[in-house]
């Protein structure tokens, strides 16, 4: 997920923890502040009430009803009541008491939030009661809760799409500095040298410590460059002019048979030198990208040259090849170094199979993706060889001719390409090589 996008989205998830504590938080508050202004007014209806009474009103409010003598007061809509009373605690006078209740006004029931005074009144006690209905209170909370929603909903949006904006235009010098110098920051000689504006001083900062790392990059790939030019000129050359030497010895006549098997023996070891120099001087190159990668390269044709080219080999270790390519699969490679790559995997497969064995290459097209199977019926390899298959100078067995080369330079090979190899084997049952080229939208006839 982009940086923009999570910064976005941990703002919704703030305000949508902010809105939930709202949710719960905000009703009470309300539900308080309407019971404080409830209990003001009653208190205040109360002191009027209290004040402006004498005997005759009292006289006149209390009539005879189940023995109990009760005054009862209410506004037609059922918003409030009054209700006096002898008071049932002769004792305490001068309280009030606050609390809620459900009373039935008329038939109608509903919630009263109600004031319970007691006074005393020449030589009697009352009990006055005044409520006010509330049952208002718990649709105003309903409706919060509902604008809460609402409130969140609308935020949420338009909040996402101005953070979305300002985030964009607060990161585009980082997105600038990664598309533009990062992305390339394994090819020194494409890198953009101009620095980055940007009124961010931490983005500054990043520009300019790329910029400084990348000189260094820079230097040292230049220079491994010219140390690979150097050890082919150093090695090989010394190399050739042995050969040479050794060639025209064997043209003298003079020389016994153990000489010249001698001799013999001298040029295979130099040919073999030359062979691993060459091989470690061109990983060299790979890994340090100076190949271009934008030929048209046809998988099919090449496995079809390369079983043509290798046939005898086959032959002589009698085995059985199996192609079946399915698909006619073209992509921007670099045919000579895709060539190499598939020649040492299927001379592998012939090197480590066993006689009378069977190599099979299948292919197939699964979610976008080329995959070539190259399998054989060989020695096979255990877990811990399938670990280091590809480190250099890994050789699974001493007893077949090799350097240990070949598959650190498929391996180079297939980074290049972002091709993936995936290897699955069993000792004595042979070894499969699964080859996943990258997502493409190539020439294909499958």
């Amino acid at each position: 997920m982009k940086l923009k996008h999570r910064l976005s989205l941990f703002n919704i998830v703030t305000k949508l923890f902010l809105i939930t504590i709202l949710w719960f938080v905000l009703p009470y508050i309300v539900k308080s502040v309407i019971y404080n202004n409830a209990d003001t007014e009653l208190l205040e209806k109360k002191e009027k009430f209290v004040q402006n009474l004498d005997s005759k009103e009292i006289k006149d409010f209390l009539f005879n009803n189940d023995s109990t003598k009760v005054y009862d007061n209410f506004t037609i809509l059922h918003k409030e009541f009054i209700q006096l009373a002898i008071s049932p605690n002769q004792e305490t006078i001068n309280r009030d008491h606050f609390y809620n209740d459900h009373r039935k006004i008329e038939n109608q029931g509903s919630e009263y939030r109600i004031l319970q005074h007691q006074f005393k009144y020449n030589t009697n006690n009352y009990q006055l009661e005044i409520g006010t209905n509330i049952k208002a209170i718990d649709d105003i909370i309903i409706l919060l809760h509902y604008v809460i929603i609402i409130i969140f909903l609308v935020v949420t949006a338009v909040t996402f799409i101005i953070d979305l904006f300002y985030v964009s235009y607060l990161l585009k010098p980082l997105n600038k500095i990664i598309s533009t110098k990062i992305a390339l920051i394994n090819e020194p000689e494409k890198f953009n040298h101009n620095h980055i504006l940007s009124k961010t001083q931490e983005f500054k900062e990043l520009d300019l410590a790329l910029h400084s790392m990348m000189n260094r990059i820079t230097e040292v790939f230049e220079k491994e460059k010219q140390f690979i030019v150097n050890v082919s000129h150093e090695l090989l050359t010394p190399i050739s002019i042995l050969k040479n030497r050794f060639e025209n010895l064997l043209q003298n006549k003079t020389l016994d048979d153990t000489t010249i098997d001698k001799i013999a023996d001298s040029l295979l070891t130099l040919d073999t030198m030359k062979k691993v120099i060459n091989n470690l001087l061109l990983i060299s190159r790979i890994d340090n990208k100076q190949f271009s990668t934008n030929e048209k390269t046809n998988i099919s044709v090449i496995i079809k040259e390369l079983i043509k080219n290798l046939y005898e080999r086959i032959k002589e270790r009698k085995l059985e090849i199996i192609s079946n390519n399915k698909c006619n699969f073209v992509f921007n490679a670099n045919t000579t170094l895709i060539q190499i790559m598939l020649a040492n995997l299927l001379t592998n497969a012939i090197k480590y199979n066993k006689i009378n064995g069977k190599i099979t290459i299948v292919d197939e097209w699964i979610d976008n993706q080329y995959i070539l199977l190259i399998s054989d019926t060989g020695i096979g390899m255990n877990q811990e060889q399938i670990q280091l298959v590809f480190n250099r100078f890994m050789r699974i067995s001493f007893d077949q001719e090799g350097h240990g080369i070949g598959l650190a330079l498929v391996d180079s090979i297939a980074r290049l390409h972002q091709i993936v190899i995936q290897v699955e084997s069993e000792v004595n049952k042979g070894t499969c090589f699964k080859i996943i080229f990258p997502p493409a939208t190539p020439l294909i006839d499958c």
